[in-house]
């Protein structure tokens, strides 16, 4: 029982630090990493030397390296393509638009520009995207801070997939393979992000009707498709951007109903996105350009762990496309303080995905992940599964991303599902989407849409609202670690 409680003691000052000392995430595990390594070193069940000490941080840094340049890629062509305000298309005037009008902008912003603008970027810029659309209905500050958090509920998919790819690492699977089954309970709790949105519609005294209800349905239910589809065709790193992106046209075509100068003024707006989201598709669907970029030069220091194809990496044409769009528009002079804009924002995440992934590969080679997950199962059996959500989605809230529960809990969950003999990729989908999406209550974010909607005050109150929905999520999310424990 000692060794346990010594062995978890890294993960437990993790979580106390960032709720009750208000730590930031890279602070909070970078202390982790301290008390890891003294506690590999002299309590691990396997024989952990300053060679294999060298060896984890090695590892880690390298998941690292391959995730950052999603993160600041991603950030820096953001930063780039929206100076001339690409997705802007629908901001502006509202004092016209009618009740059906003010409805269909409301849908229009919170479950696709603002899920494209997080999945492009992520920390939260899908929510600024969101506010900038809504700004000028006049929503009460408590609504639109709720409208602005459910820009975040396809956030497997944010950042670039950078969560995804980062869990995939962990649990040693594709990550392909790990978005897909994630898209199950993103597809359920789908349906309890509209009923908040209902719900805020007619607090909000918004038009309500259930045509539109249906409509709306109908709207996600063909997102989480083509999501799907492109996931399985390109990976999941892009698909987003690629699945939105037609429906964005479609809705705005159809909502907004522009002349043709209005048309022609967005379609030059949006051209870098068209481009680079058709390059990365050539990428992946065109069979001999796929082969010569994969074989052309790559990286492989770790048998075990992804390989680098810079050639293929999404991460990396980002930045190149960044390059090409600032000097096709001229704006080159700006690059350098969009580079320093784009690290400010995103080199926390950077940080803690390196600190967090050298500590997982410790807690994995001195064996502690191994054993603390022996302990799990000879207490609880494969009923130790059912926990995984609370403790996934108690790390998310808390740190405000999904690397820390990948990062602690997927390591040791490897060994309790093969242990337990049931499905890896099932039980790794479910952590993964508890601690990802359950930040969706994160006190960040929710500072975060106070700020942008002027609604400080209005927290707790926003808090105690979103509480029911709180509670269902978990549920769900219990009711599917449930269920993976029957998935062989």
């Amino acid at each position: 029982m000692h060794s346990y409680l010594l062995w978890a003691t890294p993960t437990l000052v993790v979580a106390l630090a960032i709720a009750f000392l208000k730590w930031n995430a890279t602070r909070a595990a970078l202390l982790g990493l301290a008390l890891t390594v003294p506690i590999a070193l002299f309590t691990g069940p396997i024989t952990f030397s300053i060679d294999k000490l060298g060896e984890s941080l090695m590892r880690g840094a390298w998941i690292g390296g391959t995730i950052a340049p999603y993160i600041l890629g991603g950030l820096l062509f953001w930063r780039v393509a929206s100076s001339k305000h690409a997705l802007d298309g629908a901001d502006g005037p509202s004092a016209g638009l009618d009740p059906y009008a003010r409805r269909r902008r409301l849908f229009f912003a919170c479950f696709l520009v603002g899920p494209f603008a997080e999945s492009a970027t992520g920390f939260g810029v899908g929510m600024v995207g969101t506010v900038m659309m809504l700004r000028h209905l006049a929503l009460a500050p408590r609504h639109l801070m709720v409208f602005a958090l459910l820009s975040q509920t396809f956030i497997p998919w944010g950042a670039m997939s950078s969560g995804t790819l980062l869990g995939a690492a962990y649990l040693r699977v594709s990550p392909t393979d790990l978005a897909l089954y994630s898209a199950i309970p993103v597809a359920t709790l789908m349906l309890l992000w509209l009923a908040l949105f209902w719900v805020t519609l007619r607090q909000a005294k918004e038009h309500m009707s259930l045509r539109e209800c249906a409509w709306e349905l109908l709207w996600v239910a063909a997102s989480l498709a083509s999501l799907v589809a492109c996931t399985s065709l390109l990976g999941p790193e892009t698909a987003l951007l690629a699945a939105f992106s037609p429906l964005i046209i479609l809705r705005y075509l159809v909502d907004e109903r522009p002349d043709g100068q209005q048309v022609r003024q967005r379609a030059i707006a949006c051209l870098p996105y068209g481009v680079i989201i058709g390059w990365l598709a050539a990428t992946r669907l065109v069979p001999s350009l796929r082969e010569c970029l994969s074989t052309l030069l790559w990286f492989r220091p770790f048998p075990d762990l992804p390989t680098l194809l810079p050639l293929m990496h999404s991460g990396l044409w980002f930045l190149v496309a960044a390059l090409l769009t600032a000097a096709m528009r001229r704006r080159t002079h700006t690059l350098k303080a969009e580079v320093l804009a784009s690290w400010s924002t995103g080199k926390q995440a950077v940080w803690t995905v390196f600190l967090f992934a050298m500590m997982a590969e410790m807690l994995n080679k001195s064996g502690i992940a191994q054993g603390l997950a022996n302990g799990l199962f000879a207490a609880l059996g494969p009923d130790a599964m059912v926990l995984t959500p609370a403790l996934a989605g108690a790390l998310g809230i808390i740190a405000n991303t999904g690397n820390a529960s990948n990062s602690l809990l997927l390591p040791p969950l490897s060994t309790l599902a093969s242990q337990a003999g049931i499905s890896l990729l099932a039980t790794g989908a479910v952590v993964h989407v508890s601690g990802l999406a359950l930040g969706f209550f994160s006190p960040v974010r929710m500072s975060i849409a106070a700020k942008l909607s002027h609604g400080a005050a209005e927290e707790r109150s926003v808090y105690l609202f979103l509480l029911p929905f709180a509670l269902v999520a978990f549920a769900v999310m219990t009711g599917y670690a449930w269920l993976s424990t029957w998935h062989n």
